[in-house]
């Protein structure tokens, strides 16, 4: 596997030399300052592309060159988006950067509702309380038949932490809710986000796929013709949330999407973590069956709990059974005769970056290095193991 790690931009505490001291050789990022929709200038592109190979290291993969609500929608001036997506895909191929991480997500992009959850040793975690989820959705949002989507003891549970709840606790889950994607959105308001949600008011889920193979279907060919690989990244939670429908959450869905279009360019974003947390799936059998599609590797593990909840285990540890998944991604290494970027992904909050307020949630330096070198060993032991 190709080592990787994210960086959110010049403002990122991560810097590329901290990335090239934790032993990787890619850098994976986008240009979180250009607004969702509009055209990637080649000149920018070329801006980033320079200053991370000054660093040492290569622009391995975007993400992401986030797509408009209107093309979800297929609403609006959704033509025009479309038209400037490809020409974003022409200028980063113009720029030699040729991997696009992505995701058809409604609204937001990944999910919590605590960004710093303590564990037993100290460090913290990001975590998805389905309890919180039901009363950010009833008690904030207010969101119509919203206890349809929740068993009645979930709704009994959320209705009695509410109402212990200070006013400070019922604001930091409001905020941690809304936070969006580091680097890529704003933080939402409450009046802002049940706008951008009634825009999906009566889509189903096959309404959102329809649109996602529209979309696929006028870009890839451009993608395809200049030796674009674009990935589509599962949804997280791997579940509907707020009466959203998600469309990556499974074998049954990454079929569909492989069928959408036959071409290499279509491919996935294959999430241990995202995909993981969706107890039907079977990680390694994915890998080996999509194993043509698989263009990037995001590495981590979630413990699911027996109520829909889930939080970032350690990258060995929790609910997916890592050694297995990393044999898996060897195989098909080997069988394609590639090395598949990687990347560790939502790391603890550990030592010195427990002091540190400024580093995106998830995204702290140790945590993802500590992740990056048990993968690394891992790797190097089942690979020796299986030459001898």
């Amino acid at each position: 596997m190709k080592e990787t790690f994210r960086w959110f931009g010049n403002n990122d505490p991560v810097s590329l030399a901290y990335i090239r001291q934790a032993g990787a050789t890619g850098v994976v990022t986008a240009l979180h300052h250009i607004p969702n929709g509009e055209i990637w200038p080649l000149g920018e592109i070329k801006k980033t592309k320079d200053k991370i190979e000054a660093a040492g290291l290569a622009w391995t993969f975007i993400e992401s060159i986030p797509i408009h609500e209107n093309i979800k929608l297929r609403s609006g001036d959704y033509l025009q988006r479309i038209e400037n997506y490809k020409q974003s895909l022409l200028n980063i191929a113009q720029a030699g950067v040729k991997n696009v991480c992505y995701n058809f997500m409604p609204v937001l992009d990944w999910t919590r509702t605590q960004l710093h959850w303590k564990l037993n040793h100290g460090g913290t975690a990001l975590r998805f309380d389905k309890v919180d989820m039901a009363i950010f959705e009833r008690y904030h949002l207010k969101r119509d038949r919203a206890e349809k989507d929740y068993t009645e003891a979930i709704l009994q549970v959320a209705a009695t932490r509410f109402s212990k709840m200070t006013v400070l606790e019922r604001d930091k889950l409001q905020e941690n809710v809304l936070k969006g994607l580091p680097g890529t959105v704003d933080d939402l308001t409450i009046p802002v986000f049940k706008k951008m949600i009634s825009q999906y008011q009566g889509l189903t889920h096959q309404d959102l796929k329809s649109n996602l193979s529209y979309f696929l279907n006028a870009i890839v060919p451009i993608a395809e013709e200049h030796d674009i690989k674009m990935a589509i990244h599962p949804d997280d939670p791997p579940f509907d949330i707020m009466g959203l429908p998600r469309i990556i959450k499974s074998e049954g869905d990454l079929e569909d999407l492989v069928a959408f279009i036959d071409s290499p360019s279509n491919g996935i974003t294959f999430c241990t973590g995202s995909l993981g947390a969706n107890p039907a799936n079977d990680l390694p059998k994915m890998i080996r069956k999509f194993a043509a599609r698989i263009h990037f590797l995001h590495l981590r593990n979630v413990k699911r709990e027996d109520d829909g909840s889930f939080y970032e285990d350690n990258h060995l540890e929790g609910s997916s059974d890592m050694y297995a998944i990393v044999k898996a991604v060897l195989e098909i290494e080997n069988q394609r005769n590639v090395e598949l970027p990687m990347r560790p992904d939502h790391g603890h909050q550990l030592l010195h970056d427990l002091n540190s307020d400024d580093s995106y949630a998830g995204y702290t330096a140790i945590g993802r290095l500590k992740g990056l070198a048990e993968i690394r060993g891992l790797a190097m032991g089942i690979s020796k193991s299986v030459r001898k």
